[in-house]
């Protein structure tokens, strides 16, 4: 038995967009494609995110974030600046990042991240646009559009992804959503059991999960 590699710290934001024209659309959340020639992940749609930056872990730079630890504020900078890479749509620092979960990547898995997720609303007027070379895509979604267009092979998706827009299907807005972020957020380590053909991922509280 080998030791779990270490989860490297991470952050992702479920940008909304706000209502509007858009209001009679329900709850809209944006998906970006990575590229194809990606090592890890190609072509997968997800979430803009990715891993702190070893800069973002010093509160310099970081913005007046009034009673956020270090630690939050590292991940919220880092949740922003990868907003900005990866769809071109840029947050202030102080923009309302609202913490929505915190998942954890299997043991089994070689590559390990610690993610929190945030929930925000995409400034008016702004239109996401693909770096061309980590993500080449960029639309909004119902969260039901995805999953159904995830079914029909016309969407690929990955496990969190799926688990977090079915999360958003009880909201009939991205008020509500916003409404809905709790004071605590207990971090969630999906586990892999089975194996070959059985072989599946769950979750706390789900039938089988190792104690």
């Amino acid at each position: 038995m080998t030791e779990p590699a270490t989860p490297r710290p991470a952050a992702t934001i479920i940008l909304l967009r706000r209502g509007g024209k858009h209001a009679e659309r329900g709850v809209e959340v944006l998906l970006v494609q990575r590229n194809p020639e990606a090592r890890f992940m190609p072509g997968v749609w997800v979430f803009p995110g990715g891993a702190v930056d070893e800069s973002e872990r010093s509160p310099a730079g970081s913005g007046d974030s009034g009673s956020l630890n270090d630690e939050e504020r590292a991940h919220r900078a880092a949740a922003i600046r990868e907003l900005e890479e990866e769809a071109g749509i840029a947050l202030p620092a102080d923009a309302d990042l609202r913490p929505w979960s915190r998942w954890i990547t299997p043991e089994v898995v070689p590559v390990r991240f610690d993610t929190r997720f945030y929930v925000a609303l995409a400034p008016p007027h702004s239109p996401p646009r693909p770096d061309g070379s980590e993500t080449v895509d960029a639309r909004w979604f119902t969260p039901r559009r995805a999953l159904d267009m995830h079914v029909s092979d016309e969407l690929e998706l990955v496990f969190p992804t799926i688990k977090h827009l079915e999360s958003l299907l009880p909201y009939a807005s991205s008020r509500e959503v916003l409404d809905a972020v709790g004071t605590r957020v207990e971090p969630v380590l999906p586990k892999v059991i089975g194996a070959g053909e059985s072989q599946r991922i769950v979750l706390p509280g789900d039938p089988g999960y190792p104690d």
